[in-house]
């Protein structure tokens, strides 16, 4: 099979999944956006309204946002990362995922990492870091750094774009400026390893 019907199959049994209560009130699973390819793999938290109402991940003015960030540097979803969440039902008025709901949902994220292989891993916001890293450090400890990451992949910790919209400043030291030297790190990762991959 290839990778996209391997994604195709997981996918389905998402729809059809019933581990957590957030079937009950979901409208749509959000699975993924943006292209499932082998260099980049953005995880984020959990579907919001918006989201949730089209059935793909980072819609709202936090996606719009995430598009922006990707764009300063010549990057964007339709051709170099795939997009998928912790968890692929939106928690009742977007509220924090809780522990058995990250539980539930956290076969379908390995399925989809395991199938993808992604090179590069970024943990967008504090549910990806602490599912993904196992750790209850704030992401503004650890963000901007490299780990290990499954399949020989570099994750790194950033910012959620929501994060982004509620703190205004663009003062060096501030989120803001924080997410324009990591996504530029990020970049220069990139770059690399498409070079690396002719």
């Amino acid at each position: 099979m290839s990778i996209e019907e391997d994604l195709e199959e997981v996918r389905q049994m998402c729809e059809y999944c019933d581990k957590c209560s957030l079937c009950k009130s979901r409208t749509n699973i959000v699975f993924s956006g943006g292209v499932p390819n082998h260099n980049m793999m953005l995880i984020g938290e959990a579907p919001g309204y918006y989201e949730d109402q089209k059935g793909e991940p980072f819609v709202g003015k936090a996606g719009q946002l995430l598009d922006k960030i990707f764009a300063s540097v010549g990057l964007s979803r339709q051709k170099d990362v795939y997009i998928c969440n912790t968890l692929k039902c939106r928690p009742p008025d977007n509220r924090d995922p809780l522990p058995e709901e990250k539980e539930a949902c956290r076969a379908y994220l390995d399925a989809q990492i395991e199938i993808l292989k992604p090179k590069i891993i970024l943990l967008c916001g504090k549910v990806a870091l602490s599912s993904m890293l196992n750790t209850s450090t704030g992401i503004t400890r650890v963000r901007g750094q490299w780990f290990d990451g499954p399949f020989g992949s570099k994750m790194m910790p950033i910012f959620h774009p929501s994060y982004l919209l509620r703190n205004d400043s663009h003062e060096k030291g501030s989120p803001k400026w924080l997410m324009w030297q990591d996504i530029r790190e990020i970049k220069k990762a990139y770059d690399a390893l498409v070079c690396s991959n002719g």
